[in-house]
């Protein structure tokens, strides 16, 4: 046993450690604003705070590939088309009661279990697995290449057509109500009277 190793015990956590622990709180805050403000401008910004502290996680644990897909790919992309969504579309940019539904107790208990079930599966498939610290690393280019297109093409390509179709259910809701551009086109048409020119 090296004399780093000796001096670093179990329970005494490093620097890195103290800092992971702190963005994760950070994160976690940053989360629970985005799905409880009334504000959906807000909640997108709050969104992005939740994402970037995610990549800064992956900084901590030296994943620095896999953190640089996160800014670009979520951050960069996904959180600007959702404020690009939001301006082009009719959705209210100050305080929106609607946007709560009423059903919080029944979205925090679905939470609560989806989060459980989650840990779960991760702690078990992950239970024997050992990390080899004389391989690569294990956020390089080469091995997060070679996990994604061997073993994880089929949730990928999952992913992606979700995507699909939360944007094509986004558009569909923003014109739930019917208002095409030639119905607004009508509903707008001054109504004439018999007398009046």
């Amino acid at each position: 046993m090296t004399l780093a190793a000796a001096s670093h015990g179990f329970l005494t956590p490093s620097g890195v450690e103290i800092a992971f622990l702190l963005v994760g709180l950070v994160t976690l805050g940053a989360a629970v604003v985005t799905v409880t403000t009334k504000q959906l401008v807000h909640a997108a910004l709050w969104l992005v705070v939740a994402l970037g502290g995610i990549a800064v996680e992956y900084l901590l644990l030296t994943a620095e590939f896999i953190a640089w897909v996160q800014v670009l790919i979520y951050v960069g992309s996904v959180v600007v088309l959702l404020l690009f969504g939001l301006m082009l579309t009719k959705a209210p940019i100050g305080r929106s009661p609607d946007a709560d539904s009423g059903n919080r107790w029944a979205a925090l208990l679905v939470a609560v279990a989806s989060a459980a079930v989650l840990v779960w599966v991760v702690v078990d498939a992950f239970r024997a697995s050992w990390i080899d610290l004389d391989g690569a690393a294990q956020g390089s280019t080469e091995v997060s290449g070679r996990s994604l297109f061997q073993h994880w093409v089929l949730p990928f390509e999952a992913l992606s057509v979700l995507l699909l179709a939360a944007l094509v259910g986004a558009i569909v809701l923003s014109r739930r109500n019917g208002e095409g551009p030639q119905e607004t086109g009508r509903a707008a048409a001054p109504v004439r009277r018999e007398g009046q020119r």
